[in-house]
């Protein structure tokens, strides 16, 4: 799995620090959501966070340190949910996860703050989790490495290459349908289920 290096300047020693970092998170999602990327500062984070702006300093260089530490956050609690979907659910193969997976990112953003914005870091930088790969190869290393653990599938680079492709695929699906639709198209959404799913379900009985 691709090891991510944290954007903190230091790790939080103790747990009124650790909670202090958290606030700061929050209230970078909370700027996100009322005026986007452009309109995130460090100054803003300090004051909504109630925070001196010396300990922002303390902990990140600048905003966008904040935002992929947001971005990790984003990315761990995604991995969280769908690692306990795809262990409590019942699936003939692993492609048969994708309907629980789109269900879970399409959850995170109509409910998760800063989420619909940020995302995992594009609307900052593509390699903002990872200076070394893009956003989404980071986003589809994470689903690799739980379909191998979970459904015990040969670890290969086709099935490296197809995951690729789907998050490449789903995320360009996904984002229209979020385009002019808070909720997201019910439409889209499930045509980008489908679309996943005939994917990956081909590249099983390819393999």
């Amino acid at each position: 799995m691709t090891e991510i290096r944290t954007p903190l300047r230091r790790r939080p020693a103790q747990r009124r620090s650790a909670e202090r970092v958290q606030r700061m998170l929050d209230a970078c999602a909370e700027i996100l959501d009322e005026d986007g990327y452009d309109g995130l500062t460090t100054t803003r984070i300090a004051q909504r966070a109630e925070v001196a702006i010396g300990s922002v300093y303390q902990f990140f260089p600048d905003k966008r340190a904040v935002a992929q530490a947001l971005a990790l956050r984003n990315l761990e609690v995604f991995g969280e949910r769908v690692s306990a979907a795809v262990a409590g659910g019942t699936f003939d193969d692993w492609s048969d996860t994708v309907g629980a997976i789109i269900d879970i990112f399409v959850d995170m953003h109509r409910t998760v703050p800063g989420f619909r914005v940020l995302r995992f870091g594009d609307v900052a930088d593509v390699h903002l989790l990872d200076s070394d790969a893009d956003n989404n190869a980071v986003v589809a290393d994470r689903l690799r490495q739980m379909i191998v653990e979970t459904f015990a599938v040969h670890d290969t680079p086709g099935l490296a290459r197809a995951l690729a492709i789907a998050v490449e695929a789903g995320d360009a699906v996904l984002k229209m349908a979020f385009r002019h639709d808070p909720d997201g198209d019910p439409a889209i959404l499930a045509e980008a289920e489908r679309l996943i799913h005939g994917y990956l379900a081909g590249h099983i009985n390819e393999s």
